[in-house]
């Protein structure tokens, strides 16, 4: 079992209320994936420190943000799958 306690799923971009939200719910041993326009909060400089940041590399690609991974992991459609699998508790944003 991964040592994601709940893992958050963020498809809404940074200023939308629910990523604040999410932001704020988030706590020491979760996870947070970004996808769709999630993945615009990487260009904000404002991932959250404890927690471990994975991003969906296709929305990344498509957005051509690329070039700005900061604390954030790459990952695969098969890979979203298997942290969805195997957190204790899953939250989509």
């Amino acid at each position: 079992m991964t040592d994601i306690q709940t893992l958050h799923i963020l498809n809404k971009s940074p200023e939308h209320p629910r990523a604040n939200r999410c932001m704020e719910m988030m706590a020491a041993g979760d996870g947070l994936l970004l996808t769709g326009s999630g993945v615009l909060l990487l260009a904000t400089g404002q991932l959250p420190d404890a927690s471990k940041v994975f991003a969906l590399a296709p929305d990344v690609d498509a957005r051509g943000l690329g070039h700005i991974a900061g604390n954030a992991i790459s990952v695969d459609f098969t890979e979203m799958v298997t942290l969805t699998l195997e957190a204790q508790k899953v939250i989509s944003w």
